[in-house]
């Protein structure tokens, strides 16, 4: 199939899937004009990327986990622990967040929000507290 249906089939674009042929994730033969031609096996680890990626896991990440996925003799133990680790980069991105958010919640309410030109948030951002 051409990489319109591929990239349908897939949920990605087209742009993403050049990328990923790119970086070898994916390996679509080529027909005699030089047309990619992607199968049904091809479509499937395209898939397998979109949904590792929405889930947040890095390039390298994908590149491993696909790797993972095509040996039948993987341990589990091993995909067990990139999740782990993912989720405990999540979960150091959710602190940190929230850090910010608490910040930006204090400066914003400690500004009046009026028509005068005092103001903390841009008092704190310019570092002038």
């Amino acid at each position: 199939m051409n990489i319109g249906a591929a990239a349908e089939q897939s949920n990605l674009p087209p742009k993403t899937i050049r990328y990923y042929e790119d970086i070898e994730l994916v390996r679509p033969a080529r027909s005699e004009n030089g047309y990619r031609d992607y199968s049904e096996t091809d479509v499937h680890r395209l898939k397998f990327l979109q949904r590792a990626r929405s889930l947040g896991f890095t390039i390298d990440e994908c590149r491993l986990l696909l790797s993972l996925y095509e040996d039948e003799h993987r341990a589990s133990a091993d995909v067990k622990a990139i999740a782990l680790a993912k989720i405990e980069e999540i979960d150091r991105k959710l602190i940190e967040l929230q850090s910010l958010r608490a910040t930006l919640t204090n400066l914003a309410g400690n500004c009046h929000g009026d028509d005068k030109p005092n103001c903390p948030i841009i008092d704190d951002l310019a570092g002038d507290k």
